[in-house]
């Protein structure tokens, strides 16, 4: 296909910023698809050893970032269902 090969790249180098600009859009997506598996607690990858993992996040900050509250020293609403 012309305009994806490094010949295409050599002819036209004003090419070079979209290909960086679409390379570093691919990246941030999969940084942030990796951190919601691996950090949202909506998402279990092991049930057997942790059946309830939500229950972890109870008094633990949730948000990526929150100038304003500390969230591990407020009480979570959710229900315990331990009890």
């Amino acid at each position: 296909m012309q305009g994806l090969g490094l010949q295409s790249i050599k002819k036209n180098p004003a090419l070079i910023p979209l290909y960086v600009c679409v390379a570093a859009g691919a990246i941030g997506a999969v940084y942030y698809m990796g951190r919601l598996a691996t950090r949202n607690p909506d998402v279990t990858w092991n049930r057997s050893s942790n059946p309830e993992p939500w229950q972890e996040y109870k008094d633990k900050q949730y948000k990526f970032y929150s100038p304003v509250r500390d969230y591990s020293k407020t009480k979570s609403a959710a229900p315990n269902f331990e009890e």
